[in-house]
């Protein structure tokens, strides 16, 4: 995780950001440091990485490399306002004893590729190339299935698809396109399939351990059909951070030996 010292929104590369929106730092450190605390008292170890002032939008840790079986694939950013973050993370999962490769293709992490059981589910569309598909595959060993994006709100897969085990997702149909759409029935027929307004809210921004999950509390509606299955939908306010278009698993980058 990376504090949201230097969080603003000064540019625009999605739609959820508007310059012209004022823009409270110290409520999303305040909400950010609700999201950590959440998870230590969960029982996960928290690291954290130093945010660099150039690079408001580095709060957003899973954007920042992939890591899958010990190795650390970068980021490889498609806009130049988040180029300097790539390297950033990449010395730090170093440090931590991760086996770096550093991308060639544009890809933007975790935000778009998400490991759920045997598979990586990678989207493409926006902002990570296919040919990134196939480089992580390399690098780590897993399978990896590209899904197509074809709405710009949900322009990284983690907006619109959430890991809830290891061999089951909840996701937003109408963010894919129709043959994506197929894969995902396929592959996990017992999807639970969340509207549009939860979606609205990157509500699908989530993180689960395969029991509590962490939704923010607008999406109401998926909270209820996570009960309904059997898991404990944990309520945590990321509002302020969405600003800039991420929720708690924007803010998460998961990292696996």
């Amino acid at each position: 995780m990376c504090p949201p010292t230097y969080f603003t929104v000064k540019y625009s590369i999605n739609p959820w950001m508007e310059p012209s929106r004022p823009t409270d730092t110290a409520r999303a450190i305040e909400q950010w440091q609700h999201l950590r605390d959440t998870y230590r008292q969960l029982g996960y170890r928290v690291r954290e990485i130093e945010p660099l002032p150039d690079f408001p939008d580095m709060v957003y840790a899973a954007n920042g490399a992939t890591v899958i079986n010990g190795v650390a694939y970068s980021a490889k950013f498609r806009y130049s306002q988040r180029q300097g973050e790539a390297p950033a993370y990449l010395n730090r999962l170093k440090a931590l004893g991760f086996h770096p490769v550093e991308a060639t293709r544009i890809n933007e992490g975790e935000g778009d590729m998400l490991p759920v059981g045997d598979y990586v589910l990678a989207g493409h569309g926006f902002r990570t190339e296919v040919k990134a598909h196939r480089e992580l595959q390399e690098a780590t060993g897993s399978t990896v299935i590209s899904l197509e994006l074809v709405n710009p709100h949900f322009y990284h897969v983690d907006t619109a698809l959430a890991v809830l085990a290891e061999d089951l997702i909840a996701y937003h149909p109408q963010a894919f396109s129709p043959q994506s759409q197929k894969v995902l029935q396929r592959l996990f027929p017992n999807a639970i399939e969340v509207g549009a307004h939860d979606a609205g809210v990157l509500g699908l921004n989530a993180v689960s351990d395969g029991y509590n999950v962490i939704v923010p509390p607008q999406a109401d509606t998926f909270a209820q059909q996570l009960k309904a299955v059997g898991f404990n939908p944990i309520g945590v306010d990321t509002s302020e951070l969405l600003k800039g278009g991420g929720g708690a698993k924007c803010c998460t980058l998961v990292l696996r030996r």
